[in-house]
């Protein structure tokens, strides 16, 4: 891997040169490109604008899920910098020595919740309450496909290992089509990060994670091995943007909870 590096390195540094013969300017640093969890598209749609102008620097963000992500950063894809839904899957990149700039810190934390359609006039129930029931269609995160699905498949068997057995589960791939089958009548129910909650219209939270069950979310994110050497100040520079205070009032907003400095790794 190491050799990998020295040699994207070496071919960074002949482009920039290149550039900087042809035009008689310095070259200018690329475009930083973010590999994101879709629960991050509301905040970043503001805190995305306000780097680029204080910066000088231009973002472009991908959305996906996140162990999909990851696996094509673990393939080369052309990511700076991962924001993904989870600090396990950064973790993972870690651990395969895929990261940069010291490994990965954690900049915000969410929780699970329960929502249901916000045009319903269903009395409101509670997990312990619509777990049992045979009767209520409850949309999941499929944890084959993503980190909500694992989490959630984590935080239910430990309110009730037995889950699995009860009808009318309905699995997705992340909390925007959870919020699709509600919005649609195809569930009742769903279970979802609060984060993704705050910012739909579609749904209302109606309980939170209970004692048992609640598992904290925590968001990391990390430089990984293929940033680009242009991209390298850019991505650090947004690496310690977002640890900063103002984005991390600005994220309480969007259903985060903001982390102390003392506690980031």
């Amino acid at each position: 891997m190491l050799g990998i590096r020295k040699f994207g390195i070496a071919l960074a540094i002949i482009g920039g040169l290149a550039s900087t013969m042809a035009t008689g300017e310095p070259a200018q640093a690329e475009t930083l490109k973010i590999g994101a969890a879709p629960s991050l598209r509301a905040a970043l749609q503001e805190i995305v604008p306000m780097f680029e102008k204080e910066y000088g620097a231009t973002l472009q963000v991908v959305y996906g899920p996140s162990p999909i992500l990851r696996r094509q950063i673990e393939q080369g894809a052309q990511i700076d910098l991962f924001l993904p839904a989870a600090v396990e899957e950064v973790e993972q990149l870690q651990n395969k020595k895929l990261t940069l700039n010291g490994g990965h810190r954690i900049y915000a934390q969410t929780s699970l919740v329960l929502v249901m359609s916000a045009n319903s006039r269903v009395m409101p129930v509670s997990f312990h309450e619509a777990l049992p029931s045979g009767t209520t269609r409850i949309a999941l995160g499929d944890p084959n496909l993503s980190t909500l699905g694992k989490i959630t498949a984590r935080a239910l068997t430990n309110l009730d290992p037995t889950y699995k057995n009860r009808p009318k589960l309905l699995y997705a791939q992340h909390a925007e089509d959870i919020v699709n089958l509600i919005h649609t009548g195809k569930a009742d129910l769903g279970i979802i990060y609060r984060a993704d909650a705050i910012n739909n219209a579609n749904v209302r939270i109606i309980d939170e994670a209970p004692a048992g069950m609640h598992i904290p979310v925590q968001l990391g994110q990390a430089v990984v091995w293929t940033c680009r050497e242009a991209s390298l100040n850019v991505a650090e520079e947004f690496f310690d943007f977002i640890l900063s205070p103002r984005i991390q009032k600005l994220l309480l907003k969007y259903g985060f909870d903001s982390v102390s400095l003392n506690n980031i790794s």
